[in-house]
């Protein structure tokens, strides 16, 4: 058996008053997902009052069972800070992902679309409304 060659992972981080953005390019799997555990954790621990880590998943081509693990452990640690982490422009494979294991609830989550109208700031803090339910349902 011949192994297959990684795939190029890249992330991009905004970071802002009170927030973070990581942009996720490529593969997040076994290979890559230390890097967006490091730069999560960076992101947790030099951004002061850091209420909200999104995720921007739009370029995410693939999410292996790592990168799954990966994102409930980043939920945990944000969780732990009571930092709201959001998945953004999930693609239609990440969605199926997150319904099928049953862990779409612990993320803060809105189609690209959705996003600006779903999210408020206001002196009490971050708001989030409950996304709304798939018009699709996943075949059997």
């Amino acid at each position: 058996m011949t192994a297959q060659p990684s795939r190029p992972f890249t992330l991009v981080v905004e970071a802002g008053p009170g927030t973070a953005r990581l942009h996720l390019v490529g593969d997040l799997d076994y290979d890559t997902s230390g890097e967006l555990t490091r730069q999560a954790d960076v992101c947790l621990t030099e951004i002061p009052d850091l209420r909200e880590l999104h995720l921007d998943c739009a370029r995410l081509r693939v999410c292996d069972s790592m990168g799954v693990a990966t994102l409930l452990m980043i939920h945990r640690r944000t969780s732990a800070r009571k930092t709201a982490l959001h998945l953004d422009n999930p693609p239609p494979f990440l969605e199926r992902i997150l319904d099928l294991t049953g862990i779409r609830q612990l993320f803060v989550h809105a189609p690209a679309s959705e996003q600006d109208e779903q999210t408020h700031t206001n002196e009490a803090g971050p708001t989030s409304h409950p996304p709304t339910a798939p018009t699709r349902r996943p075949t059997v």
